[in-house]
Order: C-alpha cells, then sequence, then structure tokens
C-alpha cells in the first residue's frame, strides 16, 4: 500500500508495505527495552483480529481498553479497528465508579486490561455493567484466566490472556491462510464514515462525555499534521502520555504512518531513565512536563559556585540571542554565532544531553505553557513547539509550523482545519475533524456544534498572521465583585514558572480581590531551607512557616509587578499537599479540576478572605 490511508484500520497494511524494520515498536524496562520488527507487531494485530471475530466480536461493537501505555495497547487498538468494531480507552487511573460509567454507557462486551490491578476493577464494577462478557489481559499470567470471577456458577464474565489469544489463531492461521486474507478484506471494508472510537473526556466538571470520532476525523488529523511538523523513518519516539489521551493515540497514528520507531517508558517515574537510554529524536508532553525538566535544571545550577552559574547564565543569555534573531528571521550577528558556538560547547549541549541529546523536534499540548519556559528551551537549542486542540476536534486544531514558531501562541490552524473568534471572544472550529457528536447525549452534541462550527469553550484571538493565542477557557473567567472580567491561567502559568511553585490555582469569582491557592515544589523547598544534618519538617509544619511564606509572598510580588492593579494576588495560601489523580483534583491528563480544589479547601479559602475583609 502507497498511497495514504483512508481509514485507520488500512494503517497496519501501509505500515508492513512502507517501513518493514527488526526493531519497530517496544517498551523500556528495568535491563533495556523489548521490541518488536514491523512484521511481528502486524502479525499480532491480525492474529488478535482474528480472535476477537471467533470470541464474537461484530462490527460496530464498543471494546474498552484499560491499560498504561504499551505495544499491547496499539495492538488491541488496531486489531478492533480492524474488524471495524469501535474502541473505547479508559484511563488505568480511573476510579472504579467512573470506569462503571464508562463501559455502561458505551454497553461494551469486551474489554482489555493491563494487568491484575485493572482486572479487578473489571470484577468490582462488572455488575454496574451487564453487557461486558469478554476480559482480555495484557500481562502473561497463567492464573488469571482461572480466576474464580471466571469460573463463578453464572459465568457471565470470560476471561483470556493476550498470548493465549495470539497463539492460538497463529496456529490456526498455519493450517488455513484464508484467515490472512479476511483479515485482510474485513479491514478494507470499513468506510471512512465508520465510528472509530469513543473517548470519555476526563471532565474539570460534570459526567464524562463519549467524544465520537470516525475514522476520517482522526485520519484527517494524522494526514493535516504532517503538513505542519514533519517526521521520518529515520525518527525514534519515545512515548510516555497516555495513549487513552486523544492527543497522544493522534500522535501514535502519525508515528506509524511515518515509519517513526516507538519506544514506550516503563512508567512517568522511568521517563528520566527511559529518555537516556531511548534518546528520541522526537517526542510530546504536557507542559507540567516540561516545568518539571526546568524546575530540576535550575535547582542543579542553584547547587553550583558562582563562576558556573553565571557561565550558565551567559550561555543561555547567548542562546536567547540567537534564538530572537532566528525567530524574527534577521541573520545571527557574527558576533553572537561565535559565542554561541563556546557557550553550546560548554553549557547548552549538556543541557539537551539531559534529554538524550538527538532532540530535534519536542511537541506540547493540552495546556498553555508559560512563554519564559518555553524561550528557555529554545535558547538551548530544543525546538519546542506548542499546538492547541481538544478530544472533539481528533485534537489538533492548530501548531506552530517546524521553524516558524512564534511563543505565546499555539499557532495558526492546520491544514483543512478553520478556526474564527465570537463576538464573545470564544475560539470556533470547523473541518474534517470535528466530531460526529457526543454519545447518547444529542442535547449536548447541538449545543457544542452550531451553524457547523464547534463551540471549544475556550477564550482566544489571531494575530495579524493567523496565529492563535488561548488567553483562558471561557467558565474559568473570573468576575469580580466589582465586575472585571479577568482571566486565571496567565496569572497561574506565571507562577508556575518559578522553581518553588509546583501548582496554582487563582481564585476570585464574585469576591472584591484575587487571591490565589500555592502548592509549592516541595523537593525544591525542602532542599533549599533545610538546615544540614537536620530531617525536614512535615508538609504541614513548612507551609507555615513565616520564612516559607516570606519567600513566596516574593514571588507573588514579581508576578503582581506584570499585572493591572485590579488583577493582583492580594492574598494567598500555602497548600500542604499536591494535587493527585487520585484524589480528584487533577484530570488525568493533570488539568486541575477547580470545583474539587475549591470544595477541598473551602474552609481555608473562607478564613483567608475573611482574615483580610472582603471589603479589602
Amino acid at each position: 500500500m502507497t498511497h495514504d490511508p483512508a481509514t485507520l484500520a488500512e494503517l497496519p497494511f501501509l505500515v508492513l508495505a512502507r517501513h518493514d524494520r527488526p526493531a519497530f515498536i517496544g517498551r523500556c524496562h528495568e535491563s533495556g527495552t523489548t521490541d518488536l520488527s514491523t512484521a511481528e507487531f502486524c502479525d499480532r494485530i491480525r492474529d488478535l483480529h482474528i480472535a476477537l471475530r471467533e470470541l464474537g466480536l461484530q462490527r460496530g461493537d464498543p471494546v474498552a481498553i484499560m491499560s498504561e501505555s504499551r505495544p499491547e495497547w496499539a495492538i488491541a487498538d488496531l486489531a478492533i479497528l480492524t474488524a471495524g468494531a469501535v474502541s473505547v480507552p479508559i484511563y488505568p487511573t480511573l476510579a472504579s465508579n467512573q470506569v462503571a460509567y464508562i463501559l455502561r454507557d458505551a454497553g461494551c462486551k469486551f474489554a482489555f486490561v493491563s494487568d491484575r490491578t485493572q482486572l479487578h476493577k473489571i470484577f468490582e464494577v462488572h455488575a454496574a455493567a451487564p453487557a461486558l462478557k469478554i476480559v482480555i489481559v495484557f500481562e502473561t499470567d497463567p492464573e488469571l484466566p482461572r480466576h474464580t470471577a471466571f469460573t463463578g456458577a453464572d459465568a457471565s464474565l470470560r476471561g483470556f490472556t493476550l498470548a493465549e489469544l495470539t497463539e492460538r489463531r497463529r496456529t490456526h492461521l498455519h493450517r488455513d491462510s484464508s484467515l490472512d486474507r479476511n483479515h485482510r478484506e474485513e479491514a478494507l471494508k470499513v468506510r471512512p464514515d465508520d465510528l472509530a472510537t469513543i473517548i470519555y473526556t476526563s471532565g474539570t466538571t460534570g459526567e464524562p462525555k463519549g467524544v465520537m470520532l470516525t475514522h476520517a476525523n482522526i485520519v484527517s488529523n494524522v494526514l493535516s499534521t504532517e503538513k505542519v511538523l514533519p517526521m521520518y523513518p529515520t525518527d525514534v519516539a519515545l512515548s510516555f502520555l497516555p495513549l487513552s489521551h486523544s492527543f497522544e493515540r493522534t500522535v501514535l497514528y502519525k508515528y506509524l504512518a511515518c515509519g517513526v520507531t516507538v519506544r514506550f517508558a516503563e512508567s512517568l517515574e522511568t521517563v528520566a531513565r527511559d529518555v537516556l537510554r531511548v534518546r528520541p529524536t522526537v517526542m510530546t508532553g504536557v507542559p507540567r512536563v516540561f516545568e518539571k525538566v526546568y524546575a530540576r535544571i535550575m535547582d542543579t545550577i542553584e547547587k553550583e559556585s558562582a563562576i558556573r552559574r553565571a557561565l550558565f547564565d551567559w550561555a543561555v543569555g547567548v542562546g536567547r540571542a540567537r534564538m530572537r534573531a532566528v525567530f524574527d528571521r534577521r541573520r545571527v550577528p557574527l558576533l553572537v554565532r561565535a559565542q554561541h558556538a563556546v557557550a553550546d560547547r560548554l553549557v547548552l549541549s549538556k543541557v539537551r544531553g539531559r534529554l538524550g541529546g538527538r532532540l530535534r523536534l519536542v511537541v506540547t499540548g493540552s495546556a498553555p505553557l508559560s512563554v519564559p519556559i518555553g524561550e528557555f528551551f529554545h535558547a538551548v537549542g530544543l525546538n519546542l513547539v506548542e499546538g492547541y486542540g481538544l478530544t472533539e476536534t481528533s485534537p489538533v486544531v492548530s501548531a506552530n509550523p517546524y521553524g516558524a514558531v512564534r511563543l505565546g501562541t499555539v499557532g495558526p490552524a492546520i491544514p483543512g482545519v478553520e478556526v474564527r473568534i465570537a463576538d464573545d471572544g470564544e475560539v470556533l472550529v470547523r473541518g474534517p475533524n470535528v466530531m460526529r457528536g457526543y454519545y447518547n447525549k444529542p442535547e449536548a452534541t447541538r449545543e457544542a456544534i452550531r451553524g457547523g462550527w464547534f463551540h471549544t469553550g475556550d477564550i482566544g484571538v489571531l494575530d495579524e498572521a493567523g496565529y492563535l493565542r488561548i488567553t483562558d477557557r471561557k467558565k474559568d473567567l473570573i468576575v469580580t465583585s466589582g465586575g472585571k472580567n479577568i482571566a486565571p491561567q496567565p496569572m497561574e502559568a506565571a507562577l508556575k514558572s518559578d522553581t518553588l511553585v509546583g501548582e496554582a490555582v487563582v481564585l476570585g469569582d464574585r469576591r472584591k480581590f484575587i487571591s490565589a491557592l500555592i502548592v509549592p515544589n516541595f523537593a525544591a523547598l525542602e532542599e533549599r531551607i533545610r538546615a544540614p544534618n537536620a530531617s525536614p519538617p512535615s508538609r504541614e509544619d513548612l507551609v507555615q512557616r513565616p520564612e516559607v511564606i516570606a519567600e513566596y509572598q516574593k514571588i507573588v510580588d514579581r508576578v503582581n509587578e506584570t499585572l493591572g492593579q485590579f488583577e493582583r494576588i492580594k492574598r494567598f495560601l500555602l497548600l500542604p499537599a499536591e494535587f493527585t489523580v487520585a484524589q480528584g483534583e487533577l484530570t488525568p491528563t493533570m488539568k486541575v479540576r477547580r470545583k474539587v480544589v475549591e470544595a477541598k479547601w473551602a474552609k481555608e479559602i473562607e478564613e483567608m478572605y475573611a482574615s483580610r475583609g472582603e471589603g479589602a
């Protein structure tokens, strides 16, 4: 197959025809990486497709995948899609009640899970999702299929391991070559307008909505982004974001279509190790990842001698001077070029070495990237490109083109997609990437798509060159009791650009002044205030210490200097605990659930306002 795919079901055949190599997709682990060749990867997709058919999977059936990112995730997804069925990704970090809601709402009959932990979650919720009949476990564990839940009196749930299914079908293939032909024929029957997936939005408010995306929706995104962010068979990618999220999943399809070698990190906790092992040339991430990398680099520099700190600051300054000339499309001055050669050899190349030393393209999305952090990475020679999109748009709407970046923006619309700004500032999108609608929610669909335009809920502006800048979420805008409209996200990004700040939430809706909840970067804070040979204090004690509060007051004061009088943060509260997905303060894509945070700290917030007085 030499033409571009019309459906995702064609992707395995395109991959096999274009990109045959011995190590195509794999996963990192403690002792190295385990890789599959192109042929092995595509054969496993075929074998699983045939096995699912034999187990009774029909075209259009919804199939859940609840697993961390790994090659088996991609194999299961593409086996589902080549069978004409619908994949329903579920974040493995979701609580049981959230899993039950998705399984029940989508009507999933089959489910893939990664391991015992996820399998037991299925057992917990099976009564609430009676349509579920078959569970397939990725990890090879001979005890799992014989679990008591699979051998109960009602025998309503059958279980298999992935290896058990694919090995059995591979034996059948040796005896009946027509099965291989049937696999291809069935895949080619899938039409572009067929439903490919239902992705449940993580939801910062309310219950999740199932976003229905067709094959044509996603394929259009894969092909359009190729014109803006090209990737090549010589590229190597490290994937560590969840494939349950539409961003990384579409990126994976793009990697496969372009022949990029893909390796999955073992876990989020091992990314620092795995990036040095894989030495990727392309990578995706969310701003929080790069904020943490920046914080670690700056913490390391703080511990160096005064001479080394000065050398680092000089080198980054030279990098910034070169960056500005490049961004302005000016010739880099001769002196800057000479200085940059020295700065790169002594400092900047070593910073890039912390991320493997070979990165030519890093794409970030899902949340705003602060301009200072973007400037830093470009200054050290990393091409960090920011884009914008939503699950409902498959997901990419816009992206800064490779070699034409404008910091502080998310770039122009990708080819084939239109963006306009409504009278109230809301970003509207139209194009082949816009979803079919929300599953089982016709009213929500009609509200979201009006007059052919998808209403994103984001506030933004377009500059003279068509570059989009997102200023805030429509629902997050703060309206003070004095009637002032304030966008909290830029203020939060400014606070988080300091290495001592882990998270920040700006408050003030219907209040007389603006305040903030700040979660310290506890590792950096404890390192800074720790006395020699002393054990660190408890976090509850730490955030109440006058010297610590004074340190954060300096950070707030620096941010306030950039704000108008009515925007300035009058009070702040240091929180003694980090936000987590498990506690509900963060979505699985690391967005803050404001209502959850405000409800959890409601008493402290009221005391903070009362102590200053609403009239302050």
